[in-house]
């Protein structure tokens, strides 16, 4: 019996410029395993689209009319508005400026990174399967150089941090310094699986959407390592 084909990832494209949504779209469905079920003009829009047509991830440009991508960032990951989510929903942002402190901005409102718009077809495919896959489409000192702006003064840890077990915290410093879950599983001597079992023990106490919120978290708070 043959497996069932996994779903396509669907995206949602949210820029002011129509013949750069137009282009976008085309490099899209021509990947493999992805489609785009919607597209909008500006930010408000964007999040309306989000909360009818549910993506899995929406590329979303910085600076537009109405309501820019930090706002609608903002409001996509409105508590309120996850709660009613039936799917998780990641945000990639689309700038046109390298290190931009509006996508800073973005990515502690819940985006999982950044793209250049002259980015290529084949890192724009890549980029979409990665935040689908929980992880950021930056490296990880660039992360920080962006976050590093965001939290000059570090806030204090709270007490579910603390509440973590002593492995949890391995597991955490090495997530919010990059490192993928092989060479987590390498530097704490345990299988991949038990790895991801950590991580997600530790987003559930946290109450964390993903790996990329880790290290948002741990810069916030004081707690980078490396």
């Amino acid at each position: 019996m043959n497996a069932p084909a996994t779903p396509d990832i669907r995206v949602l494209l949210v820029d002011d410029q129509e013949l750069f949504r137009a282009g976008v779209q085309v490099i899209i469905n021509a990947q493999a395993g992805m489609t785009v079920v919607g597209a909008a003009g500006d930010g408000l829009e964007g999040v309306r689209l989000v909360d009818e047509l549910e993506p899995d991830v929406v590329l979303m440009d910085i600076r537009m009319p109405e309501m820019d991508g930090v706002e609608a960032t903002r409001q996509i990951f409105h508590p309120d508005r996850v709660a009613r989510r039936g799917r998780p929903v990641r945000v990639v942002v689309l700038t046109t400026f390298n290190l931009d402190d509006r996508a800073a901005r973005a990515i502690r409102h819940g985006a999982s990174g950044f793209l250049l718009k002259d980015t290529t077809p084949l890192m724009l495919g890549d980029a979409i399967r990665t935040v689908h896959g929980g992880n950021a489409v930056l490296a990880p000192r660039d992360l920080s150089t962006l976050l590093e702006t965001q939290f000059r003064e570090s806030a204090p840890v709270p007490g579910p941090y603390r509440a973590l077990t002593e492995k949890e915290r391995e597991v955490f410093d090495a997530v919010a310094r990059g490192l993928s879950n092989t060479e987590i599983a390498s530097l704490v001597f345990a299988s991949e699986s038990t790895v991801k079992t950590h991580v997600g023990a530790i987003l559930r106490k946290l109450a964390l959407r993903d790996r990329v919120q880790i290290v948002v978290f741990a810069h916030q708070h004081g707690l980078v390592k490396f």
